[in-house]
């Protein structure tokens, strides 16, 4: 399902042109724009990742560490990569890594973390809700603490035969600790298991650790399309 955002014009002579484009209602004040969206979500991440220490911290999520050697080795892209904590990671495990995310403040202290740790990543600056993910392209594609629904088939069409996507993300029982948390960007309980129905779970887990509750799954893709 298409995710549209209103924007309010706050310019009167923009309420003006469209008085006289149409019936003068509420949607006059209002239009679609992605793409301001977009701004606006690059904007607030520039921000919050404009300070010396890392957000989410620098080491990669332990799901990921425990799990890496069942990560078929090659190309691997992080989606939402933020700071980089669990792309550079896999850079020091021999993968070759892309990063995709809006923010290019996160991208350099993602780069900043890498030239740390001796290694090298591609970073792409985009929307993931414009980003065509190219397919049959990866080895391995991760993903932690970003939900956007319509991603996951596109994941499994960009993973190669064979190859392993990882996702972590906040669940809806993440709400007792963070009441104001937008249950649209919650996994329900068992979602995750349902978002990628042609791979096969390798593993999965709901954790609740006292003060933050997630989901994660790691799962493959078959390396022969299955017969119909």
């Amino acid at each position: 399902m298409m995710r549209i955002r209103l924007q309010l014009f706050s310019n009167i002579s923009q309420i003006f042109v469209l008085g006289l484009l149409g019936p003068f209602t509420l949607a006059g004040f209002m239009a679609i724009d992605s793409s301001w969206g977009a701004e606006a979500d690059k904007e607030r991440w520039n921000k919050k990742y404009e300070t010396e220490n890392y957000l989410f911290g620098r080491d990669p999520i332990p799901f990921l560490t425990d799990h890496v050697d069942l990560l078929p080795k090659g190309a691997a892209l992080d989606l939402a990569m933020g700071e980089g904590r669990n792309g550079v990671f896999l850079a020091t495990k021999g993968f070759q890594v892309t990063g995709v995310d809006i923010s290019e403040a996160g991208f350099k202290k993602a780069r900043a973390l890498a030239a740390e740790k001796g290694v090298k990543l591609t970073t792409v600056v985009a929307d993931l809700e414009q980003y065509t993910i190219p397919q049959n392209s990866y080895d391995v594609i991760i993903c932690t603490y970003f939900l956007q629904r319509d991603l996951f088939p596109k994941i499994t069409a960009a993973l190669k035969p064979g190859g392993v996507v990882l996702i972590e993300t906040y669940t809806v029982d993440h709400l007792q600790y963070r009441p104001q948390f937008n249950r649209t960007f919650l996994l329900e309980r068992n979602e995750l298991l349902t978002l990628l129905p042609a791979l096969r779970v390798l593993r999965y887990q709901e954790v609740d650790t006292g003060d933050a509750a997630f989901a994660s799954i790691l799962a493959q893709k078959p390396l022969q399309a299955t017969q119909q």
